[in-house]
């Protein structure tokens, strides 16, 4: 009598156990469809909270933390996100769209080496990815090593043929190797990108011609770039541009009155780059009289750096005294 109801209890309680199982699974396929419904409408904090309910279940862990990974790098969370990617990896190693996410996060973060591991092992697994693979080169010229850059783009002929940023990449890899295809190269990139501007590969563009000694159609690019640019950036404003064509001028064709007036033009639109004036000043290259026209531009650009900087001081003075009554009352 007591086997029999030993018995008894033991099924109650697989049954029971079973339902609540059963149940958990089902509950934590709801908290990920409410927390996926949440992520669509960008409402990343309500998300954020089901998904993290979710993935306690089996069945929707590894859904929940891919989708976590999203919305910490959505929201700027790199580490976070990169950490959530690689947890899937520790269970899944071979899972491509973990390994990318993850890549992706850790360029983000400024891990370029541990980039390079992932998009490495994303080639190993897909090896047909042309996207993958400009990603991986492109993490290998950040990581400066352009043979290996080079190598990897090389393997996508067609992208080297149809797609604009993988061009001007392998354009930029032979450029820091020194290689003379670079010219053509870069041709072939003006050629595909004619529809997108992009200021930065035109001056670059124009700087490998005037290396290759091409002045007239470096000039040419010159101005194309000029004339395209519409927003100065902090790598590259129209007064570096326009700087580097007067210095073009005023070295290889000294008699020319337009090289130092773009020269001044340079100056008047904010160029104060005082190491890269000194050095055009002391190129003997460079027409005399036009030396000491540079001379005197160059001792105007030094008082108002020097004005600036004064004014600059004064204002963090009074700013640093402001607070220290603020304090005092």
């Amino acid at each position: 009598m007591k086997k029999i109801a030993y018995f008894f209890i033991c099924l109650i309680f697989l049954v029971s156990f079973t339902s609540c199982v059963t149940q958990g699974a089902a509950q934590a396929e709801e908290y990920y469809s409410i927390g996926m419904a949440y992520f669509e409408m960008g409402k990343f904090y309500e998300a954020e909270m089901w998904l993290n309910r979710a993935r306690s279940a089996d069945k929707t862990m590894i859904a929940s933390e891919y989708n976590l990974g999203r919305i910490a790098f959505e929201t700027g969370r790199y580490e976070e996100a990169a950490r959530l990617f690689e947890t899937i990896l520790k269970q899944d190693p071979d899972n491509v769209m973990s390994l990318k996410a993850a890549a992706y996060s850790r360029i983000k973060n400024g891990d370029i080496e541990k980039a390079e591991e992932l998009y490495s092992r994303v080639l190993e697994l897909v090896p047909e990815s042309a996207d993958d693979g400009f990603n991986y080169a492109l993490v290998l010229y950040g990581l400066e090593k352009y043979e290996e850059s080079e190598e990897v783009l090389n393997k996508y002929p067609i992208a080297l043929e149809e797609k604009a940023p993988s061009i001007l990449l392998l354009a930029r890899t032979q450029r820091a190797l020194g290689k003379v295809e670079a010219v053509d190269t870069y041709a072939k990139w003006v050629i595909v990108n004619a529809s997108t501007v992009n200021t930065q590969g035109l001056y670059e563009y124009a700087q490998v011609l005037e290396d290759a000694g091409l002045y007239a159609l470096a000039l040419e690019q010159y101005d194309t770039a000029i004339e395209a640019h519409t927003r100065d950036t902090e790598t590259l404003k129209r007064s570096m541009i326009r700087f580097a064509k007067a210095r073009l001028l005023l070295t290889v064709d000294p008699e020319n009155e337009e090289g130092i007036d773009e020269f001044t033009k340079s100056v008047e639109e904010g160029f104060k780059d005082i190491e890269a004036i000194e050095a055009l000043q002391s190129d003997e290259r460079v027409n005399q009289y036009y030396r000491e026209e540079i001379q005197r531009i160059l001792d105007r650009i030094e008082i108002d750096v020097e004005e600036e900087i004064k004014e600059d001081s004064e204002d963090e003075d009074e700013e640093n005294e402001e607070e220290g009554d603020e304090f005092g009352d």
